[in-house]
């Protein structure tokens, strides 16, 4: 039974581990397309901000799931699941691989752990009168009331994510329920692939602040502020707003912080950021880890992971 699954490649870990290469190298070795599981990467625009694949790696190989959804669009968890298996679909019809690259954990999971998601109401009216709220008092009173009848989701949503704010709000003024207790009634049902995961860890976790302080400077030098100042002239960030590495530039662009700043807190907020991706996927037994503390070379990497296929006898 297990064998008639669709299979599946996940590369996981933190950001600035090197998954994308990996995906791609894979992709390329096994004949796969790349699935994005990154919740920001999704929208169009904040190619910087999101380090999304550069036009030369979306060329290496296909890619799926990447800039396709206007900033202001709110997009779920099970609008991502949906969307995925649609696509990891259609590329094992064709004969390909999936080969599914990200770090947001709760994406990945979701989708090849198959959750199956409670019904949960919407109401394009009262989603409007929120979304008006927050265009005209800010993002602050519409979180305070979120934390007031649904902590657990305001512990795992941004103050400035706009279309996550909305749509747990949303729900309790809908239903009088709390959507972390929609969520908590989702329920796992046997999956449909038959996943090897990979990982991509440091265990000396200052090697990967160091590499995240020097990804940083990177992205400020290809045109972070640039890129973060468009999306501000433009009349409101909406979810970019929520996307480590604009968000801490808006005290800049308003003039009441200094660039320097800024970045330092980039550099803080995506370092805190890498923290909690790893304690998600440390939750995850299946992951096989590879050290970057022990293996930086991309060949060596590459060559470890056709180990660990060839002895799950995956392919």
């Amino acid at each position: 039974m297990e064998q008639e699954k669709i299979p599946v490649l996940a590369v996981v870990g933190p950001t600035a581990s090197g998954k994308t290469a990996l995906g791609i190298a894979l992709a390329q070795a096994y004949g796969g397309e790349i699935v994005s599981a990154d919740s920001m990467q999704i929208y169009r625009g904040m190619d910087i901000a999101t380090a999304k694949p550069t036009p030369e790696e979306l060329a290496a190989v296909p890619h799926h799931l990447i800039g396709f959804l206007p900033p202001e669009q709110s997009f779920s968890v099970a609008d991502y699941v949906d969307a995925a298996r649609r696509v990891i679909g259609d590329i094992y019809s064709r004969g390909k691989l999936p080969v599914v690259v990200g770090g947001t954990g709760l994406y990945v999971t979701s989708l090849l752990e198959h959750v199956q998601f409670a019904q949960i109401p919407r109401d394009d009216a009262v989603r409007a009168a929120l979304q008006a709220q927050a265009a005209q008092e800010g993002t602050a009173g519409l979180y305070a009331q979120l934390c007031q009848v649904d902590p657990d989701s305001a512990a795992c949503i941004h103050p400035n994510n706009v279309p996550r704010l909305v749509r747990a709000m949303e729900v309790y003024r809908l239903t009088g329920k709390p959507l972390s207790a929609f969520k908590a009634e989702s329920r796992l049902e046997p999956s449909p692939y038959r996943t090897l995961w990979l990982g991509l860890c440091y265990p000396d976790r200052q090697q990967l602040y160091d590499r995240i302080d020097r990804r940083v400077d990177q992205m400020v030098q290809q045109g972070l502020v640039q890129e973060a100042a468009a999306a501000y002239a433009a009349g409101g960030m909406g979810t970019a707003a929520a996307a480590i590495g604009y968000k801490e530039l808006i005290p800049y662009l308003e003039g009441q912080g200094t660039l320097e700043d800024c970045i330092a807190r980039i550099k803080q907020e995506t370092r805190r950021y890498a923290k909690r991706q790893m304690t998600w996927f440390r939750k995850n037994e299946q992951i096989q880890w590879i050290s970057r503390t022990e293996f930086d070379e991309a060949e060596e990497i590459l060559a470890i992971c056709k180990k660990k296929i060839a002895k799950a006898a995956f392919l």
